[in-house]
């Protein structure tokens, strides 16, 4: 991924919206805006503060480490490509 940080929370919120918290085997309540995984679940599947999903996607977290980055990948169960691409 390229070192802008507006691209790496769209590309956060692409595969956070396309995450169905069913598939992971979340509680899905009757009101949900958007299909995907919330802000607050991707947050707890990863063991990241929600605070700072919401710096990444907002391009305001410049440097997420390694470990940050691995974390994202597995709980929003990123394929091999988007791996290297994240």
């Amino acid at each position: 991924m390229n070192d802008d940080p507006a691209t790496l929370g769209q590309a956060l919120r692409h595969w956070r919206d396309r995450t169905s918290p069913k598939d992971l085997g979340l509680f899905v309540g009757s009101v949900r805006r958007a299909p995907g995984l919330r802000r607050e679940e991707l947050a707890q599947l990863a063991g990241l503060s929600v605070n700072y999903v919401v710096r990444l996607e907002r391009g305001r977290a410049t440097s997420p480490s390694p470990q940050v980055l691995a974390s994202l990948a597995r709980a929003l169960y990123l394929s091999e490509p988007e791996r290297d691409h994240l």
